[in-house]
C-alpha cells in the first residue's frame, strides 16, 4: 500500500501538536519524558520539530499520560 503524501493541512496540524507538547513537556528533559513513555529521545524531538507530524496513536497516548495531558487536549491542539 502506498502511503500518500501529507497535505499542508495535515502538516501544520503535526506542527501545532508537536508545539504544544513541547509546552507541556515544561522544564523536564526530552530523554527523561521520552524515556517514561518508553520512545526514543530521537522520536520525541521528532514530534515536537513537526518532522513527525502523524505519530501513532500509542504514542500520543503515552506522551499525554506522562505529561498529564487529556488526549482530548491534544487532540484540539491539532485543530486551531
Amino acid at each position: 500500500m502506498v502511503r500518500l503524501p501529507l497535505t499542508p493541512a495535515q502538516l501544520a496540524a503535526g506542527q501545532r501538536l508537536g508545539a504544544y507538547l513541547r509546552r507541556a513537556r515544561g522544564d523536564r528533559t526530552l530523554a527523561e519524558v521520552a524515556q517514561e513513555a518508553a520512545i526514543s529521545p530521537e522520536t520525541l524531538r521528532k514530534i515536537e520539530t513537526g518532522r513527525m507530524p502523524t505519530p501513532a496513536f500509542t504514542t500520543i497516548a503515552a506522551l499525554a499520560r506522562v505529561l498529564a495531558v487529556p488526549l482530548d487536549d491534544l487532540a484540539q491542539s491539532t485543530n486551531r
